[in-house]
C-alpha cells in the first residue's frame, strides 16, 4: 500500500487559492480514478477536482468553505500500489472547468476530517411537487445545493424537481413536507427549527463585492417617475407582430433609450480606478444584466450593447439569463461591464436604491409598472407609469448630471418613436 498526495493544481490566471464548496468523497471511502473529489471555487469559476488515482481518501484537506492555497495538498489517498509516494505536479491539473462561472468581486489550512453527517432522511413523497428524480441517472444540482442537502442529511435522490435539476426550493419544499431537521407537516403549530448556514462559495463572493462597494463608494440615488402608456402600446403592436422573433419585454426599449443618452453623458458610462485616481469613460456599453439564480446573484454582460436592435437585445436577455440560470455562462460573459442595469420584473417596488457593481459608477433600476389616473392638460387619463431609480458614485458623476440624464431617458421613454428615429 501507498499513499498518494493530490496536491491543489494551479488552475490559472494567477489564483493564489481556491474555496472548498463541496466534497464529493469522505474519509474511509473508496474513489475510483477520475471520479470526483471536490468543487473548488476561485474568483472566476467552479472548477471539478478529479482524483488521479484509485484508492481509499484518507485524509481531506478542510470543510467546505474553507480556503485552500494552490500547490497544498487537497486530498491523501491510500493506493492499492506498493510504490513510493506520488504528489500530483502543480502545473498539470486533473480538473474540468464546471460551467458554473461566478459573479467578480486567505492561509494554509490543517488536514481535518470532516464532522460526521446526520443519517439521510427517507420521508414520503410529496403530493405538491412532480415526479421524482429518476435514480437511475445522475442528480443534478448545483455544489451549493449538494452542500446544502450534505449538511441536512438529506438524499437528493429522493427529493422532487420541478426542472432539469434540483434547486433549492425544490430542497425546501422536501423538508416542509418530510418533518425532518424542524420541518413538520402542513397544519403543524411547531416552529421551524433554528438553521445556521455557513456562509460560502458565492454567496461569500456576493457578501464580500457588496461590503467592498458600500464601503469604497459613496452612493447617492436618484429616482424619477415616466409615464410608459405609449411605450406599452408599441410594446404589444410589435409583439402582436413578431413572427418567429423573441417576445418583448419593456428592458430591451429601456436599454437602447439608456444607450442612445449615454453619449451626452459619457460619466455614466465608466468605471473608477479609485487607487490609480483614474476614471476611465467607455465609448462602447458593455451592459451588466443583474439576474437572481438559486446560487445567487449573477451579472451577465451584453456586448456592445449599443450595436444591437430591440429583438437582438431581446434574444440576447433571454440567452444569458438562461446561461446564468443554469450555470452555463461562459467566465468573460460574466465580466467586463461598464454599467449595470438590475430589475426586479413584476415585484417590482415603488422605488429601489440598487448597489453599484464596483467598479463602476452608476447602476440604474426600473421598478414595477402600475396603472394610475393623471391629469393630461383638464382631462383625467388611465396611464401606465413606472419609477425608476439610478445610483451614482458621488466621487465620479454629480447628482445634477444623475438628474439631467434621467431626464434624458423620461424623454425617450415618454415618446418611444423617438428610440427609433436617427
Amino acid at each position: 500500500m501507498a499513499r498518494y498526495s493530490f496536491r491543489l493544481p494551479d488552475i490559472g490566471e494567477g489564483i493564489a487559492e481556491a474555496e472548498i464548496v463541496a466534497w464529493h468523497v469522505k474519509i474511509g471511502e473508496r474513489v475510483e480514478e477520475d471520479a470526483q473529489l471536490a468543487d473548488m471555487m476561485t474568483d472566476k469559476a467552479t472548477v471539478e477536482m478529479e482524483s488521479p488515482v484509485s484508492g481509499i481518501v484518507v485524509e481531506l484537506a478542510g470543510e467546505v468553505g474553507d480556503l485552500i492555497p494552490i500547490g497544498s495538498t487537497l486530498a491523501v489517498i491510500e493506493t492499492d500500489s506498493d510504490d513510493a509516494v506520488e504528489e500530483v505536479p502543480v502545473e498539470v491539473p486533473s480538473a474540468k472547468v464546471a460551467e458554473i462561472p461566478v459573479v467578480e468581486v486567505m492561509a494554509p489550512v490543517q488536514l481535518a476530517a470532516p464532522a460526521p453527517k446526520p443519517a439521510p432522511i427517507s420521508p414520503p413523497a410529496p403530493a405538491s411537487v412532480s415526479a421524482p428524480v429518476d435514480l437511475g441517472k445522475p442528480v443534478l444540482a448545483s455544489p451549493a445545493v449538494r452542500a446544502r442537502a450534505r449538511d441536512l442529511g438529506v438524499d437528493l435522490g429522493q427529493v422532487h424537481a420541478e426542472g432539469d435539476r434540483i434547486r433549492h426550493a425544490d430542497l425546501d419544499a422536501f423538508l416542509r413536507y418530510s418533518g425532518g431537521q424542524g420541518y413538520h407537516a402542513p397544519g403543524a403549530s411547531r416552529a421551524r427549527a433554528d438553521e445556521p448556514i455557513k456562509v460560502i462559495g458565492m454567496r461569500r463572493k456576493i457578501a464580500e463585492n457588496m461590503a467592498a462597494s458600500k464601503r469604497a463608494i459613496p452612493h447617492f440615488t436618484y429616482v424619477d417617475e415616466m409615464d410608459v402608456t405609449a411605450l406599452e402600446e408599441m410594446r404589444a403592436d410589435l409583439n402582436a407582430n413578431r413572427g418567429g422573433r423573441p417576445k418583448l419585454t419593456m428592458l430591451p426599449f429601456l436599454i437602447v433609450a439608456i444607450c442612445r443618452t449615454i453619449p451626452q453623458f459619457p460619466m455614466i458610462n465608466a468605471r473608477y480606478d479609485d487607487e490609480a485616481g483614474i476614471v476611465t469613460r467607455y465609448g462602447a456599453v458593455h451592459l451588466g444584466m443583474a439576474t437572481q439564480t438559486d446560487a445567487g446573484l449573477m451579472v451577465p454582460v451584453i456586448r456592445d450593447a449599443q450595436d444591437k436592435n430591440v429583438w437582438q437585445l431581446a434574444s440576447e436577455i433571454t440567452r444569458l439569463a438562461e446561461a446564468a440560470r443554469t450555470g452555463k455562462a461562459k467566465v468573460d460573459e460574466l465580466s467586463g461591464s461598464t454599467l449595470t442595469i438590475t430589475s426586479l420584473g413584476p415585484l417590482g417596488g415603488i422605488a429601489t436604491t440598487p448597489v453599484i457593481n464596483r467598479p463602476e459608477v452608476a447602476i440604474i433600476g426600473p421598478n414595477k409598472i402600475v396603472e394610475r389616473p393623471v391629469f393630461d392638460g383638464d382631462e383625467i387619463r388611465r396611464a401606465k407609469l413606472m419609477n425608476l431609480s439610478i445610483s451614482c458614485d458621488h466621487r465620479v458623476v454629480d447628482g445634477w448630471d444623475a438628474a439631467s440624464y434621467v431626464q434624458a431617458l423620461k424623454k425617450l421613454v415618454e415618446t418611444p418613436v423617438l428610440l427609433f428615429a436617427d
